[in-house]
């Protein structure tokens, strides 16, 4: 079977795209990062690939407000095209910055269908930058990127990761299993809503998360790794080993 091809998209600011191009190579997908200007000059580019990722950083230096601009860019010249490929089957992560621009662009949760904004994220509660580690826990019951619901650790690094929505969207969510991924044990670092770090669509193929697997690939990368028992990899990998499982079918 051919290997899943992965888009990972960049912009100005956008300092993730390797590690996040490495993680797909890793379970065994093809990954190619192009810049989204490249889209833009030949929106149907992305009929050749199953998979979309949204890095993390600082796309467009955050200008406005985080993720806007790509979110703006996105959905004002290949909207139709987003749309059609996630509909045909396509998988799609934003992770951090990433998680943003889907949420910004209307892609993410997509309730009803729609993509219209319909969630945000915001200044953390503490109203500083936070970069440290956090424990989470999936919900694999309708996102394809989750695994189980074994409790992980990941890397979070963000000012702008507090998940807000009106509360019959929360409910929405919640009741729906759209809730792909919480904090737990107390490291709701950013204040989100029910704990909240991560969603999906409705088909669960599109997932958005702010924690950064993609920075948790070896056991190495964890800052206890040689005060703990050696794990073969880092827990990060799951989310992608996961996806490009359901693909392969």
């Amino acid at each position: 079977m051919a290997k899943p091809r992965v888009a990972v998209l960049r912009a100005a600011g956008t300092n993730c795209d390797v590690e996040t191009a490495h993680a797909f190579a890793l379970v065994g997908a093809e990954p190619t990062t192009f810049h989204i200007n490249r889209l833009r000059e030949q929106p149907t580019l992305l009929r050749e690939f199953q998979v979309v990722a949204i890095p993390g950083g600082f796309s467009y230096g955050d200008d406005i407000a985080s993720g806007r601009v790509f979110a703006t860019e996105l959905m004002s010249v290949l909207k139709d095209e987003l749309l059609a490929f996630v509909d045909r089957g396509g998988f799609a992560i934003g992770i951090c910055n990433g998680f943003q621009v889907l949420t910004k662009a209307g892609l993410l949760p997509r309730l009803d269908g729609k993509a219209v904004q319909q969630a945000t994220l915001t200044d953390n509660t503490s109203g500083v930058y936070r970069d440290c580690w956090v424990k989470t826990v999936g919900d694999p019951s309708v996102c394809k990127w989750i695994a189980d619901r074994e409790e992980i650790e990941l890397p979070v690094a963000h000012a702008e990761g507090r998940f807000v929505a009106p509360p019959e969207v929360i409910a929405r969510l919640q009741a729906a299993g759209q809730v792909a991924l919480r904090y737990s044990s107390g490291t709701n670092h950013n204040g989100s809503t029910s704990d909240i770090a991560g969603i999906c669509d409705p088909s669960g193929r599109v997932f958005g998360l702010m924690p950064h697997p993609e920075r948790f690939l070896r056991w190495e990368n964890h800052p206890r790794w040689t005060r703990e028992p050696r794990q073969a990899e880092g827990q990060g990998v799951r989310f992608f080993r996961t996806a490009v499982a359901h693909l392969a079918g």
